[in-house]
């Protein structure tokens, strides 16, 4: 049995079927949201090859492993954590801190107290500097922390914001970090950083 359809109701499935799949589409974005923005955002790509390493304990039951890089350098891997997220211990000038991953900061964004932590001290008058965060915008101090390390990547002079007292829960590694790197990359539920 052939059944005839009009152009029009032709017209109608098609763009019923388009509607369909632009739903499907806006579906699996939101489902799949975390994994499109590490691919996005991976800064330079480059092939991971498994090595040996030690395994440490870092802050909120994630691990992180440190190991020499082709090339002479290091490389770090981070696990995800609760959410996805992926936190660690940094040391600043010298003190450990516990930072969360963000590459969606520009800069380094420490706590008031974090700073202070890593011999970093501001008053009032340096906060001449606005920034838009999730709780709303604060004023931030610009700084420069001398040397920023994690694991065994250590990256000097590295810009970062401190934030007033109270503004901000956590310490974030942004971007004036991660992006001083030779790779930063999200693969399957890790974070490899590799100087």
């Amino acid at each position: 049995m052939f059944i005839m359809i009009s152009s029009g109701m032709k017209t109608a499935l098609a763009e019923a079927a388009s509607w369909v799949f632009a739903g499907f589409c806006l579906i699996g974005t939101v489902v799949y949201f975390d994994e499109l923005k590490a691919a996005v955002s991976i800064v330079p790509k480059g092939d991971m090859t498994a090595r040996a390493g030690r395994t440490t304990a870092t802050p909120q039951g994630t691990s992180s492993s440190a190991t020499s890089a082709d090339g002479g350098g290091y490389m770090v891997e981070l696990a995800a954590g609760a959410y996805g997220h992926y936190r660690t211990s940094a040391n600043v000038n010298g003190r450990d801190i516990d930072v969360l991953v963000d590459t969606g900061a520009s800069f380094v964004a420490l706590t008031f107290e974090d700073a202070e932590r890593g011999g970093i001290f501001v008053t009032d008058a340096d906060f001449k500097h606005r920034s838009q965060t999730a709780n709303g915008i604060s004023r931030v101090a610009l700084v420069t922390i001398d040397r920023l390390r994690i694991g065994d990547i250590e990256v000097r002079d590295v810009r970062a914001a401190v934030s007033e007292p109270g503004k901000l829960n956590v310490t974030l590694l942004g971007m004036s970090f991660l992006g001083r790197l030779r790779r930063a990359e999200m693969r399957s539920g890790r974070l490899i950083l590799e100087n």
